[in-house]
């Protein structure tokens, strides 16, 4: 900026602007709604101030001139009891006008309508106003500086951006609007100073005892050193010494530190599920600290699938969504700190080093490591990170063929005959029947639904498990052409079941007869009266119960897999499925000995029987007017036939 336009900035008059609509009411719902622990709003400032120190510290390796003769990073939190001031300062890199109205005027997260919703459903008591909810919504949705609201009526926010001429003062009340006005340059040298002016019922933050507890407890891992003034004319007394945490042993660490930090780094406040830290050695040199939360992130299945981990260069930030794990471990949380990365080329060309390739791999291999060793020592807290996160690491059997057999090994399900807890593939493998040489599975979106399918029955006969699988990746991955421990999966709702050969459960019964002649030729019929809407009618081993249901043809995708891409637009038209039909069912037996007299009512019948299969499978009839008609007629000849049998 030149000094020209730095005079005309000055003189520029303060100019109310309105905050973009979201954020006004957001304001107004957590000043005056949900929020019971307000102590957050000193760990969200505190970290934004750690956050532009470390980026100073980038921008210098470049320009060593925006540190000047202030090179020492530094954070202070002064406080004014009898003006109820509370003042959060940093010596980072600071904002301009431009980055004032973008980084306070507005949130700019794809969670922002998700979050008002969330919490307008408290606020009114709804559904999710559970015990505890209010706390967790905000480290759910991370909406950081604009927590200071809580506490403050009013919140200055003055700044100085590094390698120019100019200060800012950022104003607002938090009632819908704020301001922005120049400054005489030398207000502060460089950085940004938040100020609070504290309502009445948070005077407790001007305590220096308070403060420091709440800066130990929540900001003691900050990378930054943290000075507190107690007073005005007061020394500076450092609570935390700025040594960044993932630096330190492994012995000298407690798990409350560990907790601190994730929720700092997360911006959740639940426990981690499981921390991972190593320090790798060797060819490459870093250092990671991840987590794996213990609930569900609120972008968890965001489209974009990016991760949140921050990468640091020898201490130094270099981006908060660097490219470390793959994106079906997208909800861990934390850091690497490379000491082999260079500083000195942009972000992107660090993102494509060879370097950072290996970190990947090694940092990937880690954490599933570390997750097999929770599954095989904490069997239950394991299940618990399954039930939470399983329906992502499922996408990495699709997508990670390296690691295929290792997300297998983790991978957890709901089956025939363990409905209310998880199984894993060795426990499937291990209890296969004489003669079974696939994995069985069935694939849906509801798992009660799953649970009742007629495709089913003849697996349960024959005491034969078969894999539940409600969630939509998991018809990719188990159609990819997979197998675990040398057993392919296998559709149940695809092809010629294949039970023949294995024995049904009770040993003691007889080899069932096979279908009579008439029940042969009423399948011929119903092939026929079906026309081009099936590809095939044939006799059924998989149903015991049931009258009929639909199966795919043997080659191709199974049913499941077809409904998801037909839905999607991916799949111009299904193909036909094949009609399977119950040769010992008594509707069957009795419909296949009706005369050719009842030809008419048999062709009802033969469509009726072709809308109940669609029912079962979770279709709609295929045509509704038409099925409305058949079902007239047939419910008319049942009460005709009644009539007829009380006058006799």
């Amino acid at each position: 900026m030149t000094m020209t336009e730095e005079n005309r900035s000055e003189s520029r008059p303060a100019e109310a602007q309105p905050f973009q609509a979201d954020v006004a009411k957001l304001l107004h719902l957590m000043v005056h709604s949900v929020y019971s622990d307000k102590s957050v709003f000193l760990r969200e400032l505190i970290a934004n101030a750690a956050d532009a120190c470390e980026r100073l510290r980038y921008e210098a390796i470049a320009e060593p001139v925006l540190l000047g003769d202030d090179v020492k990073p530094r954070i202070s939190v002064s406080v004014d009891a009898e003006t109820k001031l509370l003042t959060v300062e940093d010596n980072g890199i600071g904002m301009s006008r431009e980055e004032m109205v973008e980084a306070l005027g507005t949130i700019a997260r794809s969670g922002t309508k998700a979050f008002l919703d969330r919490i307008a459903a408290v606020e009114a008591g709804g559904e999710g106003a559970a015990a505890g909810e209010d706390n967790a919504l905000i480290g759910r949705f991370g909406v950081g500086f604009y927590s200071a609201f809580m506490v403050a009526e009013r919140v200055d926010v003055l700044s100085h951006r590094a390698g120019t001429d100019a200060s800012w003062l950022w104003s607002s009340d938090g009632q819908g609007t704020f301001t922005v006005t120049a400054v005489p340059a030398d207000a502060i040298r460089r950085g940004t100073r938040v100020i609070l002016h504290l309502m009445d019922d948070a005077k407790s933050y001007t305590e220096r005892f308070t403060l420091e507890r709440m800066i130990k407890a929540q900001s003691g891992h900050v990378p930054v050193p943290i000075a507190l003034v107690e007073k005005p004319g007061a020394e500076a007394a450092e609570v935390t010494d700025g040594a960044a945490l993932w630096t330190k042993p492994k012995a000298e660490i407690t798990t409350g530190d560990y907790t601190d930090f994730y929720r700092s780094i997360a911006g959740q406040f639940d426990d981690p599920a499981l921390t991972v830290h190593f320090r790798a050695e060797g060819r490459q040199d870093y250092t990671t600290l991840f987590f794996v939360p213990g609930s569900r992130p609120f972008d968890l299945f965001d489209p974009d699938r990016k991760g949140r981990i921050k990468l640091y260069v020898k201490r130094v930030f270099i981006t908060d969504d660097a490219d470390i794990l793959p994106r079906y471990l997208r909800f861990v949380r934390g850091l690497v700190d490379s000491a082999d990365l260079p500083l000195n080329v942009s972000r992107e060309k660090i993102q494509e080093s060879p370097l950072l390739a290996a970190i990947r791999k090694g940092a990937t291999s880690r954490v599933l490591s570390e997750l097999e060793r929770l599954a095989e020592k904490e069997p239950v807290a394991y299940a618990k990170v399954w039930e939470t996160f399983g329906a992502v690491l499922k996408e990495g059997i699709y997508e990670d063929f390296e690691r295929r057999n290792a997300l297998l090994a983790l991978a957890r399900f709901k089956t025939t005959v363990s409905t209310d807890s998880w199984r894993s593939l060795k426990d499937y493998v291990g209890a296969l029947k004489a003669n079974q040489t696939a994995i069985y599975y069935l694939a849906g979106d509801d798992i009660e639904r799953l649970k009742s399918s007629p495709h089913l029955e003849g697996f349960r006969a024959r005491g034969v498990e078969v894999l539940l699988l409600p969630d939509p990746v998991d018809s990719f991955w188990v159609t990819s052409g997979g197998s675990f421990d040398g057993k392919p999966f296998k559709s149940v709702t695809q092809g010629v079941a294949d039970l023949a050969l294995i024995p049904r459960a009770d040993v003691s019964e007889e080899k069932e007869p096979e279908a009579a002649p008439t029940v042969k030729i009423f399948v011929a019929f119903l092939k026929s009266t079906l026309g081009d809407a099936v590809a095939d009618v044939r006799v059924s081993d998989r149903l015991t119960d049931s009258a009929v249901c639909l199966v795919a043809p043997d080659s191709g995708m199974d049913r499941g897999l077809e409904k998801i891409l037909a839905s999607a637009g991916r799949l111009p038209s299904a193909r036909k499925p094949i009609f399977e039909v119950n040769p010992r069912h008594q509707l069957v037996v009795a419909l296949a000995g009706l005369g050719d007299a009842e030809s008419a009512f048999k062709q009802d019948a033969a469509h009726l029987l072709f809308d109940e299969a669609r029912v079962l499978d979770g279709e709609r009839p295929a045509d509704a007017r038409l099925f409305s008609e058949r079902l007239a007629r047939v419910l008319g000849r049942v009460l005709h036939q009644d009539s007829a049998a009380a006058k006799a």
